[in-house]
């Protein structure tokens, strides 16, 4: 049979009020009577009611993430990050991978509210579609325009496009294609987008653009590559906006016999670990993946206590350019 509060309070020779005090940290508690209560805890096996406390404090301790894929290197790192930020903050996490399917962000969103979260961080592109700020909850968004009301936080994307169309012509290209997702969906990537295009402007070259209509789909990365070489054979320059995109090109051009970066030059964005540490070759623009989690959880908790007054609707942080051999 499960322990019980009255069974602590027995064994620790204190009311049941004064166990639950010692457990929501609530009201003056010598240290010898924490440690009573503590022992007695340990001794007979017992854990707190998580629902139970909730209700009393008013607050899940839960926050919910909606993403589109872990297993996509950035946001598999940034779940990494936010995940150990919230359990020293004393918060667990509830994961949704979306796909950024509307329809699983639908059943998503009414699970974690049905879970009573205090707060949703969300990396998904359905802007306006879900009606975050009418569940009455705290929400923050990496990188995605969800509404005009909810902050947005995300790396300083006009800033890493421009180092990257800047370094390729630095470094003789002629012929430079950007390769990115679907362009009419309205993010902070996009500034990527538009700063190369403002780059290609500036020194009187015509922006040349493919887009990858299935971001996550090999299959749909490699037709579109391999139009690029068939569209435009004196491509010497590739400014990818993700590094699976910069993968996936070199992959190609190696098996066309282009040797890179003496034929062509390749940057990637992202620099998550896991390309770091798969093509350490990779010249990339970094995000500070980290700190980007840590500032999402900052908002949020603000966020989630009632305190936003200088809270800005969006930040953006800084990146540098990791040099490898690509470029």
């Amino acid at each position: 049979m499960k322990p019980k509060i009255e069974d602590v309070a027995k064994l620790a020779g204190v009311s049941p009020t004064t166990v639950s005090r010692v457990m929501n940290n609530r009201g003056y508690i010598s240290d010898e009577t924490r440690e009573k209560v503590q022992k007695a805890m340990n001794e007979l096996n017992y854990f707190p009611n998580d629902v139970a406390r909730s209700l009393f404090n008013k607050r899940s301790n839960i926050i919910g993430l909606i993403l589109p894929t872990t297993s996509n290197p950035f946001f598999g790192e940034l779940t990494f990050h936010l995940e150990n930020i919230c359990a020293e903050m004393g918060y667990k996490v509830l994961l949704c991978n979306s796909l950024n399917a509307i329809d699983k962000e639908e059943k998503y969103l009414e699970m974690l509210l049905r879970n009573q979260v205090d707060g949703i961080i969300v990396g998904t592109h359905n802007r306006g579609i879900l009606d975050y700020h009418k569940q009455n909850l705290a929400v923050v968004a990496i990188d995605r325009y969800l509404s005009d009301t909810i902050p947005v936080v995300g790396s300083d994307n006009y800033e890493g496009g421009t180092m990257a169309a800047e370094l390729l012509m630095s470094g003789g290209c002629q012929c430079i294609v950007l390769i990115d997702g679907i362009g009419e969906l309205e993010t902070p990537a996009r500034l990527r987008r538009k700063a190369y295009a403002d780059a290609m402007e500036r020194n009187g070259r015509a922006p040349i653009i493919y887009e990858i209509p299935e971001v996550f789909d090999r299959q749909s990365q490699q037709e579109v590559i391999s139009r690029i070489f068939e569209e435009h054979p004196d491509v010497d320059g590739v400014f990818a906006t993700n590094d699976l995109f910069a993968a996936s090109f070199i992959n190609e051009a190696k098996s066309r016999g282009k040797e890179v970066p003496g034929e062509i030059k390749v940057i990637g964005y992202d620099g998550t670990e896991t390309a770091q540490t798969l093509m350490p070759e990779l010249t990339t623009i970094k995000q500070p993946i980290a700190g980007i989690a840590r500032t999402a959880i900052d908002i949020l908790v603000k966020k989630i206590e009632g305190d936003m007054k200088e809270s800005p609707l969006e930040t953006r942080l800084p990146v540098k350019i990791v040099k490898g051999t690509t470029a």
